[in-house]
């Protein structure tokens, strides 16, 4: 087994407050937090990583390309949650050879694929 492992995946966001209400409705749980001087933004532990939402700043590159992936219990479920907040949903649920799986964007754009088993 490889000693590397992924600790941290940061995004930038242009509305940040937007962006925690969508991932909490995957299932996250954030709390705000600074380094120092540096820029409010969420955090959430996802066992062994950490997940940060940054404002987007004048200067910083957008991660729109970055694409995400979240085991979630039911795709159907949190798809149609997010449906309900006005969500786009990119590729509906459907069986694949990954378990139960869809493709939704988040209000800047990120794509989300959700798979369950």
């Amino acid at each position: 087994m490889s000693e590397v492992q992924l600790n941290l995946v940061v995004i930038r966001s242009s509305n940040v407050e937007q962006a925690a209400v969508f991932y909490q409705r995957l299932g996250l749980s954030f709390i705000k937090h600074q380094h120092g001087n540096g820029l409010e933004h969420f955090a959430s532990e996802l066992g062994s990583i950490t997940f940060e939402i940054y404002p987007c700043t004048p200067g910083t590159v957008p991660t729109k390309a970055t694409r995400l992936g979240f085991q979630v219990s039911s795709v159907d479920d949190v798809v149609c949650k997010l449906k309900q907040h006005g969500a786009s949903i990119v590729s509906p649920p459907a069986d694949s050879a990954w378990g139960r799986r869809a493709v939704v964007a988040d209000p800047d754009g990120h794509r989300v694929e959700l798979t369950s088993r």
